[in-house]
C-alpha cells in the first residue's frame, strides 16, 4: 500500500514541491525515512509514532518506508511531521487518499498529537495557491496562510484528531482569518517623531533626502549628538509598504519565524543589530541557511551603530547586497539567495574616544586616533554610501529652541518625491525593482537624470578635485536627482541641486 502527500522544501524564499511517499510492505518491522532528511526530519518517526499512539492508533508490524522525493534535495525542518503522519494514515486506510491528494501539508507534531506552528507557512501557501492546491497547516499559522488569497482553501487544525474528523466529515474546520500587523504602532510612532529632535537641521535635511531617494547614509559625530535618534526617526518618514512589498517582506519574516501570528507586515522593517553580530547573522547563513539582518531589513532600514566596531569581513560582505539588492549565501552543496533591498543607515564616532574635532573637548591623541579609527572602513564600502554627513554636538541653545517639523510633514514631501520617481521610471519601462533614484542604473539613469550645463560643469570640476570614482560620480547624480524631486523639479538637474549633493559627500574621509 502506497500513499502520497504533497509538502514543500525551502531554498531561500523559493519553494520546491516535495512528495511524501509512504509505503507499507511485508517484512521485518521497521520505520525508515529516506530522501536526504536532516536530523529533525529523521526524528519525525518518533514524534509521529507517539502522536498516533495518543490517538489510540498503532503502526502496523510491517516495513514502513517514507521517501521524500525528489531524493537529491536536502530536507530540513520539522514541518514534515504532519505530512508523514497523514501519509501513514492514508496508507493504513484510516483516511481516504482521494480526500488528501490536493492538499499541501506542513506542521510539527507534539507527542500528544497537537499540531505545533512552523516557519515558512506564507510562502508555502502562495506556492499552493499558484498550483491550484489547498493547504493544511497548524492553527497558529492559519491566519498567515489566509493571506495567499481570499478564496484560497486553508485547513488549520490545532490537533491531529481534528484533521482526521474533518477529512471523515464528522467535524468542520472553519477557514482562518488573517490580520494586518506591523512593527510600529501609534503608541511608539510618537517616540520616533522628528519633532523630538532638537537642532541638527542639516542632518534632518540629509535624512529627508535619504528617505526620498532610497539612499544609504553615514553619520559621524561625537557621542550624544543624536545620531541614533535620527536613524530611529527614518521609518516614520518613509511611505507605507505597497501590497507587493508587504508580501515580499512577510515571506522573509515567515521563513525566519518573526512574523506576528496571523499577521502581515504593514510597516517597513527597522533592524539594528549589535556590532558583535557575525557574518552569517548579518548576511544570512548558518547550519540551515536562515535569512540574516540584511534580508530581514528588506524594503526597510538596516541601522549599524558604531560602524567601525563591526568585524571588517562582516562589513565587506555588505558590498554585494548594497549593489544588487540580494544576499547570496554560497555553500559547497548549494547556493541560496535572499532579497536584501534595504537602506543602510550607519553611525560612527570620528575617533575611538569620539571627540576628534570637538573644540570643547578635543581628542588627546589627534590626529592618529581618528586616522586609525576611520581606516577600519574600506574605500569600496564608503563609496557605496551616497550621503555622508557630520553631526556636531548639540548646543544648549538648540535644546531651548522650539520644535521643528514633525515626521508627518516631512513624510508628505517624501511621498510626493517618491511618486515622481515611480511615475518617471514606469514611463521609462524600468523594472519593478527600479522605482527609486538610488536604484537607477544603465540607460535608465542617463534618461532620468539629465544635467544642466552649469550643473555638469560643477560636477565635473568637483569630481576631479575630490578624486571621485565612477561609482561615486553617478551616486552624486542620483542624490542630486532626489534633491530636485523634493523641490518638484522634473526637468534638468540644476547647479544648486548638485551643490547640495556635493555637501553630503565628505572630502578626505
Amino acid at each position: 500500500m502506497v500513499a502520497t502527500i504533497k509538502t514543500i522544501a525551502f531554498q531561500g524564499v523559493d519553494v520546491r514541491p516535495v512528495d511524501v511517499q509512504v509505503q507499507i510492505s511485508s517484512g521485518l518491522p521497521a520505520f525508515t525515512i529516506v530522501g536526504l532528511p536532516d536530523k529533525a526530519v529523521a526524528e519525525s518517526k518518533e514524534r509521529v509514532r507517539a502522536a498516533l499512539h495518543a490517538l489510540g492508533l498503532s503502526l502496523p508490524p510491517k516495513r514502513l518506508t517514507v521517501n521524500l522525493a525528489p531524493a537529491d534535495v536536502n530536507k530540513e525542518g520539522s514541518h514534515y511531521d504532519l505530512p508523514i503522519a497523514l501519509g501513514l494514515l492514508a496508507a493504513m486506510e484510516v483516511v481516504s487518499k482521494e480526500e488528501v491528494r490536493d492538499y499541501v501539508v506542513l506542521g510539527e507534531l507534539s507527542l500528544d498529537a497537537a499540531i505545533r506552528p512552523v516557519t515558512g507557512v506564507l510562502p508555502a501557501a502562495i506556492h499552493a495557491a499558484s498550483n491550484d492546491n489547498s493547504l493544511i497547516c497548524p492553527a497558529a499559522c492559519g491566519g498567515e496562510a489566509s493571506w495567499a488569497g481570499t478564496d484560497f482553501p486553508v485547513l488549520a487544525p490545532a490537533h491531529l484528531l481534528q484533521l482526521i474528523n474533518h477529512i471523515k466529515g464528522t467535524q468542520v474546520l472553519a477557514r482562518p482569518e488573517g490580520r494586518v500587523e506591523g512593527d510600529l504602532t501609534p503608541a511608539n510612532m510618537a517616540a520616533r517623531d522628528l519633532v523630538h529632535v532638537k537642532g541638527q537641521e542639516s542632518a534632518k535635511r540629509a535624512l529627508e533626502v535619504t528617505a526620498a531617494g532610497g539612499h544609504n547614509m553615514l553619520m559621524s559625530g561625537p557621542p550624544g549628538s543624536g545620531k541614533s535618534m535620527l536613524a530611529s526617526c527614518l521609518p516614520s518618514i518613509l511611505p507605507p509598504l505597497t501590497p507587493r512589498e508587504a508580501l515580499e517582506v512577510s515571506m522573509i519574516h515567515s521563513l525566519s519565524g518573526t512574523l506576528p501570528e496571523g499577521g502581515l507586515m504593514q510597516t517597513r522593517p527597522y533592524r539594528d543589530p549589535h556590532h558583535s553580530a557575525s557574518l552569517p547573522a548579518l548576511i544570512g547563513g548558518g547550519h540551515k541557511v536562515k535569512p540574516g539582518e540584511a534580508s530581514l531589513a528588506h524594503r526597510g532600514v538596516l541601522f549599524l551603530d558604531e560602524l567601525p566596531e563591526f568585524n571588517r569581513s562582516t562589513l565587506e560582505a555588505l558590498r554585494q547586497p548594497l549593489e544588487t539588492g540580494q544576499a547570496l549565501v554560497a555553500r559547497a552543496n548549494r547556493h541560496v539567495t535572499y532579497p536584501a533591498r534595504f537602506q543602510l543607515v550607519a553611525a560612527m564616532n570620528p575617533c575611538r574616544c569620539g571627540y576628534l574635532g570637538t573644540a570643547e573637548r578635543e581628542c588627546t591623541k589627534a590626529p592618529k586616533c581618528g586616522l586609525d579609527y576611520q581606516a577600519k572602513l574600506s574605500g569600496p564600502l564608503l563609496d557605496r554610501i551616497d550621503i555622508q554627513v557630520d553631526v556636531p554636538a548639540v548646543q544648549v541653545t538648540d535644546l531651548n529652541k522650539e520644535s521643528g517639523e514633525s515626521s508627518a510633514q516631512v513624510a508628505a514631501r517624501v511621498a510626493k518625491a517618491r511618486e515622481l520617481q515611480t511615475a518617471r521610471y514606469n514611463a521609462l519601462g524600468a523594472g519593478k525593482d527600479m522605482t527609486l533614484n538610488a536604484h537607477a542604473d544603465g540607460e535608465v539613469l542617463e534618461q532620468a537624470m539629465p544635467l544642466s550645463a552649469s550643473a555638469k560643469a560643477l560636477l565635473d570640476k568637483a569630481a576631479t578635485h575630490m578624486n571621485l570614482s565612477a561609482r561615486g560620480y553617478f551616486r552624486l547624480i542620483r542624490v542630486a536627482r532626489t534633491i530636485a524631486d523634493l523641490a518638484g523639479m522634473e526637468g534638468e538637474i540644476g547647479e544648486n541641486h548638485v551643490a547640495e549633493a556635493l555637501s553630503y559627500r565628505r572630502i578626505g574621509f
